[in-house]
C-alpha cells in the first residue's frame, strides 16, 4: 500500500490516483512494488531491482534503502533514474523517469520510528548488497541486532529517496496487442500529453 500526502493535483498524478483506486478495490497483489533502474557509469552498465513503494508526497516518490548499497552509489553517480510499475489486475504499466535524490533527515527518522522493530532490525544489521560467507551470517547479525539495538535512532546510512518524475507513460494492454500508450512530460514546466503507437 502506498501512503499519499498533499498529492499533486496535476493531471498525471491525477491519473496515476484513479487507476491505483481501481487496482486497490480489483486487490492487485503488487500495488506497492517498482522496479528501479540506475546506471553505474563507472561499468557503464544499467542495474534493475524490485522495491516497494512507500509514499508519494506531493510530487515525491519515496523509498527507503541503505546509503552503502549499490544503488545508493549508481544514484550518487547518476542522478536520473527510471521506475516501472505493473498491475496484472488491470494489464497497466507505468514508465517514469526523473530525477532522485536523498530524502529530508524528517521523512526518514519518521518512517523508521513509525515501522516495526523486526522491518527496522534488517535494516541496521545489513550490510546491504555486500558478500557473505552464508546466510547464517546474515540471520545471526540480524538477530543480534533485534536482541540489543536501541530502536529510537536512525542508523545514518539508511533512509529515504525521493524522485520527481518529469516524464510518465501510462501503458493499458489490449487483447488484440492495440495496446494504449499515453504520455505527459514535462516541459518549462508545463505537462504535454501525447500519445505513442502500440
Amino acid at each position: 500500500m502506498i501512503i499519499f500526502k498533499d498529492i499533486s493535483n496535476e493531471k498525471p498524478y491525477k491519473k496515476f490516483v484513479e487507476l491505483y483506486e481501481k487496482a486497490e478495490k480489483m486487490n492487485e497483489p503488487c500495488i506497492d512494488i517498482i522496479c528501479l533502474s540506475t546506471f553505474d557509469s563507472q561499468n557503464n552498465q544499467v542495474n534493475s531491482r524490485f522495491l516497494n513503494l512507500k509514499y508519494i508526497l506531493k510530487d515525491q516518490w519515496t523509498f527507503f534503502s541503505n546509503y552503502n548499497s549499490i544503488k545508493a552509489k549508481e544514484i550518487e553517480q547518476h542522478d536520473n533514474v527510471s521506475l516501472c510499475m505493473y498491475w496484472s489486475t488491470l494489464d497497466s504499466q507505468l514508465r517514469l523517469k526523473g530525477k532522485i535524490s536523498k530524502s529530508p533527515k524528517i521523512v526518514s527518522d519518521n518512517h523508521f520510528r513509525e515501522r516495526d522493530n523486526k522491518k527496522n532490525a534488517l535494516s541496521v544489521s545489513s550490510e546491504q548488497s555486500s558478500k557473505v560467507d552464508s546466510y547464517e551470517t546474515v540471520l545471526k547479525n540480524y538477530n543480534e541486532v533485534l536482541e540489543n539495538y536501541n530502536f529510537e535512532e536512525r542508523p545514518k546510512y539508511w533512509g529515504g529517496y525521493s524522485f520527481i518524475p518529469f516524464y510518465f507513460e501510462f501503458w493499458e494492454g489490449h487483447i488484440s496487442r492495440i495496446n494504449k500508450r499515453v504520455v505527459f512530460e514535462l516541459k518549462n514546466e508545463t505537462w504535454i500529453e501525447y500519445f505513442l503507437q502500440p
